[in-house]
């Protein structure tokens, strides 16, 4: 049997499969959301549940690639993938297309392209390597501040670039970045300090950089909570926040069906009232929960439930720091973007761009999504492999650590 088709069967097929009974039940919600469209334009929004289908079996190569290829491979190559992400920012700044008041994409080769993904992926990366692997290279970074320095450079730079156009895909850097200070043995006063000191900037982080039109969003958010819902304006920034509210909350325990309904107290109301270009992807989870009910929803956030803890057990079994802290930060990354997504499509959080993992249409996150499943994967079919480490003997002959 050869290694790599032994760490082929290593792999842990309880999450894969329920990766994939995921992605079938984003490609099924998809088609729900999209397929009744008017497929005038463009954009070709009855297809998408197809489009969805190419940037999984895209993705797929990149998922196995991923999780064959031993992840120690990261402590060289995640300075050129944090570069190479900071200069897809920068591409951005200079090139990017502004879409209803966000700068988040670009366009290579006619296809559409949100450097943003990339770059928390090659941060998550680096993070692992700064928390984990500094401190055995040069002693000096035992010193909890400086590893926190260094990280908080390595976050700060693209989370700061990111928030000026696109507010949702930025904020995702905070839990990311403190999960893995956390598990990256940093003492506990400093993580407190840390989060008292974000808090204090949180007012002028809304008064003075926010665009207008992010604080409305929050503004709504907190009117409709409060019950102040004649402050709402509900033909503008509350339009989006009431209808989600409404597809939620009439679809019962059961749900309405995923077909159309003849019934008049029983109309769909996402066919009628959600906008047709987001319906598929940030509001997938209304669309959900509208055709489902009740327990639709449920079954889906026991899934990704699921998937994040059997990451989390694979984490527990990393055989280094790297590979934990490695697989910590995916984690994360999943439930903050699970948790924002569902959020505001409950009326709990404010409309922030978020795809929810697996179930959201699109193709940048949904290849980055897998790849990062894949160095889950790696750090789980690795975990019983000895890094092999080299040192010179006294007559300056370098041998490995394993030789005899």
């Amino acid at each position: 049997m050869t290694p790599l088709f032994k760490k082929f069967l290593g792999i842990n097929w309880i999450l894969i499969l329920t990766m994939f009974g995921l992605l079938a039940f984003g490609v099924y919600a998809i088609y729900n959301a999209s397929y009744f469209r008017d497929d005038s334009g463009v954009l070709s929004l009855h297809t998408k549940w197809k489009d969805q289908m190419r940037w999984v079996g895209l993705g797929v190569p990149f998922l196995l690639a991923a999780s064959l290829i031993d992840y120690k491979w990261i402590r060289w190559a995640c300075i050129p993938m944090y570069l190479a992400g900071i200069g897809g920012l920068v591409y951005l700044e200079l090139y990017g297309i502004e879409v209803k008041g966000n700068k988040a994409w670009i366009f290579i080769a006619g296809q559409s392209i949100q450097p943003s993904q990339f770059a928390i992926m090659a941060g998550i990366v680096t993070l692992a390597v700064v928390f984990g692997e500094l401190p055995r290279i040069w002693p000096v970074f035992r010193r909890p501040w400086l590893r926190i320095l260094v990280a908080g450079i390595v976050a700060g730079v693209p989370a700061a670039m990111v928030i000026k156009e696109d507010l949702g895909s930025g904020l995702v850097w905070a839990p990311v970045f403190l999960s893995m200070m956390l598990v990256g043995s940093i003492p506990f006063r400093y993580l407190i300090t840390l989060v008292l000191s974000a808090l204090c900037v949180i007012p002028i982080l809304y008064f003075f950089i926010l665009k207008p039109y992010q604080q409305a969003r929050i503004d709504t958010t907190w009117y409709m909570i409060t019950n102040q819902m004649d402050k709402v304006d509900t033909r503008g920034d509350g339009w989006v926040p009431t209808y989600v509210q409404m597809a939620v909350a009439s679809a019962g325990f059961e749900g309405k069906g995923p077909l159309s309904v003849k019934v008049p107290d029983q109309a769909s109301i996402h066919r009628q009232f959600f906008p047709q270009t987001e319906a598929h992807s940030d509001f997938i989870f209304g669309v959900i929960c509208e055709e489902f009910g009740f327990r639709g929803a449920l079954l889906l956030l026991s899934g990704i439930a699921l998937l994040l803890i059997q990451g989390i057990f694979m984490a527990f079994y990393s055989r280094d720091q790297v590979g934990r802290l490695l697989v910590v930060g995916v984690v994360t990354m999943f439930f903050a973007h699970t948790f924002q997504n569902a959020g505001m499509n409950l009326g709990m959080l404010p409309v922030i761009g978020l795809p929810m993992p697996f179930i959201s249409y699109g193709g940048t996150f949904m290849i980055v999504t897998l790849f990062l499943v894949g160095m889950m994967q790696s750090v789980w079919v690795h975990r019983n492999i000895s890094p092999v480490l080299k040192r010179k003997t006294s007559s300056g002959r370098e041998i490995r650590d394993d030789d005899d």
